[in-house]
């Protein structure tokens, strides 16, 4: 599979990169708040949903990947401890949360609570695959009772 490039303006294109994120995996070492240049970056281990496991193998793909957001003008974490660089935050979603046309805050929701929300100017993210894919033999799984 070629490597994803996404780009999101807008909440339906928010979504859409939501969607490719979840169960994305990165450790709180990997976030990078950049005030002066009003960037947000993550990278992480994105879970290849939009691709069906190997039929002998059973595995399914894993890939590296960065998420940038532009505009940020805030960024506040809750349940995440910022010292403890080596913690897995498992990213569930991303959400967009209107404010004055076009500003407004980004969610990204975490497994266990956790969270982090971005003030930002308007919607402008990308997302980017890194590199080749690996193999995994787990699928995510979620408690839906």
């Amino acid at each position: 599979m070629d490597q994803l490039k996404l780009a999101a303006l807008d909440q339906e294109d928010l979504q859409v990169l939501s969607a490719h994120l979840q169960d994305a995996v990165l450790t709180v070492a990997d976030i990078r708040f950049l005030p002066k240049e009003k960037k947000a970056v993550f990278v992480m281990n994105r879970f290849v949903w939009d691709k069906e496991a190997d039929k002998r193998s059973k595995e399914h793909e894993r890939r590296r990947s960065a998420l940038a957001f532009a505009g940020v003008t805030g960024m506040k974490a809750q349940n995440i401890r910022q010292d403890a660089k080596g913690v897995v935050l498992e990213l569930l979603a991303v959400t967009f949360e209107p404010g004055e046309d076009p500003a407004g805050r980004i969610e990204l929701a975490f497994a266990g609570g956790a969270s982090l929300a971005l003030d930002v100017e308007c919607i402008e993210a990308q997302l980017s695959d890194l590199g080749a894919a690996w193999s995994t033999p787990n699928l995510p799984q979620h408690d839906l009772s």
